[in-house]
């Protein structure tokens, strides 16, 4: 049944709660492929990172790659999972042209990692629980690219390229549990999920988890239960939402989707959906399959993976801190509010600001700079906060000359201008430029006569008493200056030029 009109969210709400399901898939930052030898470096040329085991092709055999273990493993302890003492490997089986083996290599009833959960921050600062059901090892597909038609997909394409380098690379799929209770606030919690688990990947170090690159995917899966009942209704699945901002627009469009099918006495397809960026929507892709569809059965070319309990324990001594609880740590060692946390977290800078420090810069003033001049410069510029060509080194450099007083904040915006646009370190910056502060007597004199002469009535004033008149003064000798004085000096000598002590 095809929706032209969606019912509100506050209606659908009111009618119905929203169940969420949510699976994650992370890309593994691993040399090599999940099962054999090839490297896993983007950027090469198609279908050059290939070799028979990555594309089944007869008498070909595959090896786990170690590392992969361990960053589940990792994944695992990180997510409160219980790790398992055996596990193997499954063959799903489907045939896909991006699936060169017509299986892909997964894991199925016996994951490495179960039973755990992952607390998420929401923005008023409730914590929220998502129990996790999963975290298993599989490989990636290839990659299918639609030519000739309009939107870049399938339907209409007049012919399809395909690429094998990314077939094989390592995965980790992390499936929660049905999410419940979080009513009007699921999309909410659905992005605060996302987020938070994208944080914790980072932190492990086991991937760079960049959703525009593809790295980290999530699959929305969404179903609506009638007010007053406990049974699951049918669900959609949105496949491959790539944005924090994409999977909270997900899971709203399909609650209100959802209830305007059920309202308008229609029923729900268990199907794949895509997303659509441009205006938040989704659109029909294909009818879910069940896991009986697969055909799963042991891959007999592995054998099965028995993490020692010795070695998994030596992982969970390597753990670092979780995200949110250094998150509040970092907030209560820099006095700022839940609010202005938020914020930095949002602009992506805790640690741009951290590293900042790190390299001597007082907190305050590594925020300063990261949230008011570099995110500015991102937002115009279209970048992340992290892609800017300036280092926190650098910002902690700026940082120390405005200490110094070699520069104010507005010589210190116009270095930061230069180190941007590819001028150098800020020394450099400011030898090129000439920007250093002036602060010595003899070349401040002038200015400063000079603006008292040209302003005769305002210099009367502050000789009568008016001492904040003085500002005035000051700024004329700044912009004498190009702003390059140092206002404090500059005021010192005009009052004690006027002969006035300020009281």
């Amino acid at each position: 049944m095809t929706i032209t009109e969606l019912v509100s969210y506050d209606a659908a709400l009111a009618a119905f709660d929203p169940v969420m399901g949510l699976e994650v898939h992370v890309e593994l930052g691993t040399k090599t492929k999940m099962f054999c030898g090839c490297s896993t470096q983007l950027g090469a040329e198609p279908n050059t990172q290939t070799c028979p085991t990555c594309l089944g092709l007869p008498g070909s055999l595959p090896v786990v790659n170690a590392i992969g273990v361990e960053s589940a493993v990792k994944i695992g302890l990180a997510l409160n999972c219980e790790i398992a003492e055996w596990c193997r490997f499954a063959r799903k089986n489907y045939f896909y042209p991006d699936m060169p083996k017509n299986f892909q290599t997964s894991q199925y009833d016996e994951p490495i990692a179960f039973n755990g959960y992952l607390d998420v921050q929401l923005e008023d600062g409730e914590v929220f629980r998502v129990e996790i059901e999963r975290a298993h090892m599989e490989e990636d597909t290839g990659k299918s690219t639609h030519v000739g038609g309009a939107t870049g997909r399938i339907h209409g394409a007049s012919h399809s390229l395909l690429d094998y380098n990314r077939a094989g690379i390592p995965l980790i799929e992390i499936v929660t549990k049905p999410i419940t209770g979080a009513g009007e606030r699921a999309p909410e919690v659905a992005r605060a999920y996302v987020a938070e688990l994208r944080e914790l990947i980072r932190a492990l170090g086991v991937s760079e988890a960049r959703m525009e690159m593809g790295q980290m995917r999530c699959d929305v899966n969404l179903s609506l239960m009638p007010k007053g009942t406990s049974v699951f209704g049918t669900r959609s699945e949105t496949k491959n939402v790539n944005s924090l901002r994409s999977v909270e627009r997900a899971a709203r469009f399909e609650i209100q989707r959802h209830a305007a099918v059920l309202e308008a006495g229609g029923t729900i397809i268990q199907e794949t959906r895509h997303f659509h960026e441009d205006d938040g929507s989704t659109t029909s892709g294909r009818v879910k399959e069940e896991a009986e569809d697969y055909r799963y059965f042991p891959e007999p070319d592995l054998v099965p993976v028995a993490p020692a309990r010795e070695w998994v324990e030596e992982l969970r001594g390597t753990l670092p801190e979780l995200p949110r609880l250094r998150r509040n740590r970092l907030r209560e060692e820099w006095g700022v509010s839940e609010h202005d946390m938020q914020s930095i977290l949002n602009a992506g800078a805790v640690e741009l600001i951290v590293a900042t420090a790190d390299a001597g810069a007082p907190s305050d003033q590594a925020r300063k700079w990261w949230m008011g001049e570099l995110a500015r410069n991102a937002n115009e510029s279209g970048r992340a906060l992290d892609e800017l060509p300036i280092s926190p080194a650098q910002v902690a450099r700026v940082a120390a000359l405005v200490a110094a007083g070699d520069l104010n904040d507005k010589l210190a915006r116009q270095v930061i201008e230069g180190v941007l646009a590819g001028e150098g370190d800020p020394d450099a910056v400011v030898e090129k430029r000439g920007l250093k502060v002036v602060s010595d007597d003899g070349a401040l004199g002038q200015a400063v006569d000079d603006a008292i002469a040209g302003n005769a009535a305002i210099a009367e004033k502050i000789r009568g008493g008016k001492v904040a008149a003085v500002g005035a003064l000051v700024g004329a000798v700044m912009k004498a200056t190009r702003g390059q004085a140092d206002a404090a000096r500059v005021k010192e000598l005009i009052l004690d030029r006027l002969g006035v002590t300020e009281g």
